[in-house]
């Protein structure tokens, strides 16, 4: 392995919001215009917990406290800008509106029985968070 280069960590939320699931609809590339769910990149010298807290409090407007580990999400090709890997947690929603921001061009409200297809591996992690 070459010195320095390493996978880069993120995060990702799941939080229901009146019985459907958050999702963004991407503003950037990769996968523009696709719902996806909320989060983003780990600053350095910051928790996970930290992490996704602040990348849905930005991406949808809403407060929310970490429920539980869904799981760590590490296939190399999940990302096509390079190897990363996502921390996702369940979230509950504490406050705050929902109303898209930074990344976000959109929130959409994913309806569990018809979930779409979603940016990334997103629908994998939606399926094991559901325990299917």
């Amino acid at each position: 392995m070459v010195a320095g280069a390493h996978p880069s960590v993120a995060v990702d939320g799941i939080v229901l919001h009146g019985g459907k699931l958050v999702a963004v609809r991407r503003k950037n590339e990769p996968y523009r215009g696709m719902p996806a769910l909320p989060g983003g990149f780990v600053e350095l010298g910051e928790t996970t917990v930290d992490a996704v807290v602040r990348e849905v409090r930005e991406e949808t407007g809403l407060e929310t406290r970490v429920k539980r580990l869904v799981g760590v999400f590490s296939d190399p090709r999940r990302d096509p800008r390079g190897h990363v890997i996502s921390i996702v947690y369940e979230l509950d929603a504490v406050g705050g509106r929902l109303k898209a921001g930074s990344d976000a061009a959109a929130i959409v409200h994913v309806n569990l029985s018809a979930v779409p297809g979603m940016a990334f591996d997103h629908n994998e992690i939606v399926r094991v968070w559901r325990g299917l």
